[in-house]
């Protein structure tokens, strides 16, 4: 599939961006064999979404110079693009949950899995892009984003979440065309019945001899 350049270059308040993608493999999550009491919801005023040098069609969300919070990435699916989503705090291994999206005039919930993470785990998901559920992050205001345990992250309004979308879903492969019916031609007028029912004539008398 051919993934075309997504995002202009931004500038941002700050010279640092959110931290790169390679932060878990920097510092580490720290893998838990029971579920942790539930997190306090992270502050998110400053925060930012960003694209990534690495991929034009990833983007992840944090304040300039600190650790990422959340991303959001086009995939390649079996068929269709996929969006997948990645709230950066700890799970408990092969935890299942929930990510509520709620904001721009849309509920949406989405299932999350512990994904491993270097030595620990974190929260991800991917969904078709086509999926409604994503509408919310196409608006002009801020969603917020919460999984059980993980708190609630505020994603503050931009519009490059929802450029994002929109890119993904335009490589969706075309539809294929629907072949119309083959047309019936009307039935025409019944011709004369062509069958000869009238009985042939009698052969002619025989003339007596004399």
């Amino acid at each position: 599939m051919r993934f075309a350049a997504l995002l202009p270059p931004i500038l941002l308040a700050a010279c640092n961006p959110p931290a790169a993608d390679d932060y878990v493999a920097r510092v580490g999550v720290t893998g838990r064999d029971a579920p942790t009491a539930p997190i306090a919801s992270p502050d998110t005023k400053g925060a930012v979404w960003a694209p990534t040098p690495a991929s034009p069609l990833r983007l992840v969300y944090g304040k300039p110079g600190e650790r990422v919070l959340f991303a959001l990435e086009c995939v390649q699916g079996r068929v269709e693009p996929m969006l997948e989503y990645t709230r950066y705090a700890a799970a408990d291994a092969h935890a299942k949950a929930i990510l509520a999206l709620i904001g721009n005039g849309h509920v949406a919930r989405l299932k999350i899995d512990a994904a491993r993470a270097g030595g620990g785990w974190l929260w991800r998901g991917r969904g078709l892009a086509a999926s409604p559920a994503f509408e919310g992050l196409t608006g002009g205001r801020a969603v917020e984003a919460t999984v059980p345990g993980a708190g609630s992250l505020i994603l503050n309004p931009s519009p490059l979440p929802g450029e994002l979308i929109l890119q993904c879903r335009s490589l969706a492969p075309p539809a294929a065309p629907v072949s119309a019916p083959a047309e019936v031609a009307p039935p025409g007028p019944t011709g004369p019945d062509t069958t000869d029912t009238t009985a042939p004539p009698p052969p002619p008398a025989r003339q007596g001899s004399g």
